[in-house]
Parts: structure tokens; sequence; C-alpha cells
């Protein structure tokens, strides 16, 4: 065995027995569904990046960038990450304060109803399968090449891998050894990506020399590569796309099952609001190494095929063994985090949101339903094609269209009704997935204003307004929106809102911040190189990479501005007796 074999399976090894330690804590059903409603800051920041990172960036995005996007990707202000700030404030923290055991479970509580439950728990269901398989086969193939296991075997040790603690432990082991990977990955990754760029010249030459390369004009342009043999025609029809691809999956960020359901396992809803910004800023950072290296990997091997493997070479290769061995660990990391997180969403929601009775299952039953479902995905994850794009299709952005309208009226719409919520789901669900099948397989090509995210979306809320003027609202279902909106008394304390402003705060310094770093590393440069502008002369400001970065001060000083009165609002005790005073009167 290589250094490559031994690093990634002690890794692996180490998260198994750590994982499965946290079993010997879970004594009963909220433990194994929600961590007991115990986990700090760290714990749920870790959570909620080693959950959405996989192979698919560190293979899928990275090759994207390579291929041509790594200014698009760069440029563009964090549209997606910014769905963590307001997902938190106007979802998870009331998500967490409703203390349902999943996602799902809170949608039919609020409703009262268990058709919208399980019409929730369906599309996890579906969803989260097909990531499942995807993130699964990725770390199998990852394996097959590192290691000398075949891919079927590689496969049974990937599921192994993830299978053994979350089966045990649930959210217990999930979140610990999330935790631990994200962390892995992080470090890895950032020293990778420094030494690469040392290597290159730093930031600014890189950004020089790949813009007077011939192999790939426009890589580092604001859209990226655009025109004949691409999907986007114009500068304009990438711009849609990207917005409308960022704003779904900020969507997802926000109330995705994989990720909203993080929160309910916090110690508190401050915990919530840090751990979702700081999770945004991880998130980001983590994408600007990514993104960045994938792209100018092209200056040391502009021709490798599959692109998706560009990470890899480079780690193989231009590094030294011990430095690229721990990265390629920590992609099997975030490949096996994502893949324990699917699998206890999946479990969750065949044994508590599909089940016809709403009384909890006992935990050895759970644990069945559990285990009968990891071994149906082991025989998929074997038996299917590895890598199908149709699994993706069912993934973040369905839930951007099927969850999103119903996830925010929940908590704020007084007049959405429970037909309006079922039938808005399953319209958001199908209006997406449908358009989107068709366009893959070619049976219809749609311009870039109506992708299928969009089209989903308004197919949902127009269903949601239309039958809520047919139907009632209940009583009950008044009476459990109402009572979201009461903030609880232990979270009214000041200490906690002092600490948890520092990270709006923060948000804001980034947005002013970013932006020079952005304009004076890249955009300049990238100038120069063009004879857009001259050395010695300013910034050419009517340009699209010159008006993108500030794009991001507005975005995020405005997002934190609003988090910042938000909370301060919400949580700080004065605003106690003045709600108690309102209501007296």
């Amino acid at each position: 065995m290589d250094i490559f074999s031994i690093t990634i399976f002690i890794s692996v090894l180490v998260f198994v027995a750590v994982g499965s330690y946290q079993g010997k804590s879970v004594k009963k059903i909220d433990d194994y569904f929600v961590a007991g409603r115990r986990a700090p800051t760290i714990l749920i920041v870790g959570t909620l990046v080693a959950s959405v990172f996989s192979t698919s960036i560190f293979m899928g995005e990275a090759a994207f960038t390579y291929d041509g996007q790594l200014g698009a990707y760069i440029l563009f202000p964090g549209i997606a990450g910014a769905g963590y700030v307001y997902g938190a404030l106007w979802f998870g923290t009331y998500l967490r304060r409703s203390k349902a055991p999943t996602v799902a479970a809170f949608f039919g509580e609020r409703f009262n109803s268990r058709r919208v439950q399980q019409a929730a728990g369906i599309t996890i269901i579906l969803g989260l399968t097909g990531y499942l398989l995807v993130v699964t086969q990725g770390a199998a193939i990852l394996l097959s090449d590192l290691t000398p296991m075949g891919m079927t075997l590689s496969v049974v040790v990937a599921w192994l891998s993830y299978t053994l603690f979350t089966l045990y432990a649930g959210s217990k082991g999930v979140i610990i050894t999330d935790t631990l990977m994200f962390l892995l990955f992080t470090a890895a990754t950032v020293v990778f990506v420094w030494v690469l760029m040392q290597q290159l010249g730093g930031v600014s030459t890189a950004v020089t020399d790949l813009t007077l390369q011939t192999d790939k004009p426009g890589i580092t342009a604001w859209h990226g590569i655009i025109g004949e043999g691409t999907y986007w025609p114009t500068g304009i029809d990438f711009l849609i796309w990207i917005i409308a691809v960022d704003f779904a999956w900020g969507i997802v960020y926000a109330v995705g099952p994989w990720q909203a359901s993080r929160h309910l396992m916090a110690k508190d809803e401050h915990v919530v609001l840090r751990a979702a910004i700081y999770a945004c800023f991880a998130v980001m950072l983590l994408q600007y190494l990514i993104y960045g290296i994938g792209g100018f990997i092209n200056l040391l091997n502009p021709n490798l095929t599959p692109s998706e493997t560009v990470i890899i070479w480079a780690a193989k290769s231009q590094v030294s063994q011990l430095l690229g061995a721990t990265l390629l660990a920590g992609i099997v990391a975030a490949a096996l985090s994502s893949a324990s997180t699917f699998l206890s969403l999946v479990g969750f929601s065949v044994s508590n949101d599909l089940s016809p009775s709403d009384k909890p299952l006992s935990l050895r039953v759970t644990r069945i339903t559990m285990a009968v479902t990891s071994v149906l995905a082991l025989v998929l994850s074997i038996y299917a094609p590895p890598n199908i794009f149709w699994f993706m299709l069912f993934i973040g952005t369905v839930f951007a269209s099927s969850w999103g309208p119903v996830g925010f009226m929940s908590i704020f719409s007084k007049r959405i009704t429970e037909a309006a919520a079922f039938w808005g789901m399953v319209a958001g669900f199908f209006a997406n997935v449908i358009p989107a099948s068709l366009e893959h397989f070619g049976f219809i090509s749609l311009p870039s204003y109506l992708n299928p995210v969009i089209i989903g979306t308004l197919v949902s809320l127009l269903t949601i307004f239309t039958v809520s003027r047919m139907t009632m609202v209940t009583s009950e279902e008044r009476n459990y929106q109402q009572a979201l909106h009461v903030t609880p008394t232990e979270d009214r304390c000041m200490v906690k809102v002092k600490r948890t402003l520092i990270a709006p705060v923060a948000l804001m310094v980034y947005g002013c911040v970013m932006p020079i770093i952005l304009l004076y590393f890249y955009v300049y440069p990238y100038q120069l190189a063009l004879g857009v502008t001259q050395l010695g002369e300013g910034i050419n400001w009517m340009t699209g990479e010159a008006l993108l970065p500030l794009s991001t001060a507005v975005l995020h000083l405005t997002l934190g501005g609003i988090a910042a009165i938000t909370i301060y609002r919400r949580y700080a005790p004065m605003q106690q007796s003045e709600n108690q005073l309102h209501s007296a009167i």
C-alpha cells in the first residue's frame, strides 16, 4: 500500500471509531434524531459545511472552473451562501423553536396534517437517495483509483464507512464526524492551495498568465467561456443562468432538509444564527479556494481528461505526497460526511415521516428501519451506473421550488392552508423535475430565463395562492403559526445577543474587505493583461469584472445589517417587556 491508501484508510478508521463511540450516549429517540438538541456552534458549523461539501465540489465544480468558468465563479458575490443567513433568520430559528424531530415532521405539525409530512418525507427520500448514490459512488471512484480495490469493493467499503456509525449513533455520530471531516478537508485545502499558488507565482501573476493563455480564451472573464459549443450563447444568458442557480441553492441552504435539519440539533436559537453565518464564511472561503485552484491548474496542465480529476491529478503530482494524501483523504471525508447525512435523513423519513401513525417509533425499530434503508442504498450504489446526472435532477434545486415557498410561508403567512401547502409542495416538485428531465434527455430546449427551478418555484407559488383562496385556515394551524413567533425566554439574554452580533458584524466587514481583495488581486491584473488599463492607471470601472466585486459589498453589507437589526430586536431583553406590554394593551 502507498501513502495515499494508508492515509485514507487511517482517516476513515478514525471517523468510524469516533462516530461509533457516540452511539453509547444514545438513550432515546431524541438523541438519535437531533443529537439531544445540545450541539454547540462549532458542531453545527461543521455539520452544515460538511453535509453540503462532497465530491461534487472537489471534482464536479472544480472541473467546471477548469473547463472555462473561473472568472464567473470567483467574481460573483456569493448569492447562494447568503441563504445560510436569511435561512437561519427566517426559517431555521423557528424550526428549532418547534422542537420537531425532522423538518418534514415540522411541516406536518405546522399544518396539522399527516399528508403534508408524508409529501415532504417522500421528496426527501427521492431527492436524497439520489444524492446518497452519487456521493457513495464518488467516494468509491476515489478509493478504486487510489487503492488496489476494485469498484464494487470500493462501494462496499465506502458504504460501510458511513453506515456503521450512522446506523448505531444516529445524529450524534453524524454531527461529530462531520465536524472532524470538515476540519480535515478545510485545513488540507488551505495548505494545498497555498502551496500550488506559490508555485504559480501568486494570485496576481496566475490571473495575468491565465488571461494571456490561448488554450481557453475567456476563462478569466466575468462570464467565463461562452458562445458556440457552450450552454450560454451570450454573457446575458450566463448571467441569468448563474443567478437562477445561485438563488436556487441559496434557498436550499435556507430550507433544504440536509441543511435546515442541522438547526434542530442546536443548543439554542443563538447557536442557529451564529453557526449559519460562520458556515456562510466557511463555504465562501472553500469555494474561493477550490474554484480558484481548479481554474489555475490550467497553467500546469490545460489538457486533463476527464476534467473531474483536476484536483486529484494535482494532489498526486504537484505537491508532496503527504500533503496530496491528506487532501485526498479530506475529499473522501467530504464524500462520507455528506453520505452519512443523507443516509440519516432518508432513514429518519422512512421511519418517522412515512409511518402511518403519528406516534414516534422506538429506538430499536428506527435502527432496524435505518438498516434496511442502508442495505437498499448499497444495492443501488453497486448496480446503478456511477455518477448518473439524472439523479442530480432531484437534488438541490428541486427543494428550492418544492420546499422554498412552503417553508417561508409556513412561518410568516397567516393565509396558507394545509391543502395549499400540500399541493404547493407537490406542484413545485413536479414542475421542476419534469422540464429538467425533458431537457436533460433532449426532448426540449429551454432558454435561460425558463430554468426548471424558476418554473417550479412559480408554479408552487401560483398553486399555493390559488388553493389558499379556495380553502380555510383552521384554528389549529393559526394557533401553531402564532406560537412560532413567541421568542423563548431563555434566548432573551443580552450576553448571548452580544456574542451573536459578532457574526453579522463580521459579515459586514467581509462585505467591505473582499471587494478590495478581488479588485487588487484579480480585476487589476486581468485588466492589465488585456490592456483595458495601463500600469500606473486606475481600474476601468466600465467592465463587468470591475462591477461584480462591488455587488459583494452591497449584498453582504445589507445582509449583515439586516441580520444584526433582526437579532437585536428579536432577542434583546428590553424587547420582552415591550412585547408583553403590547400584548396586554
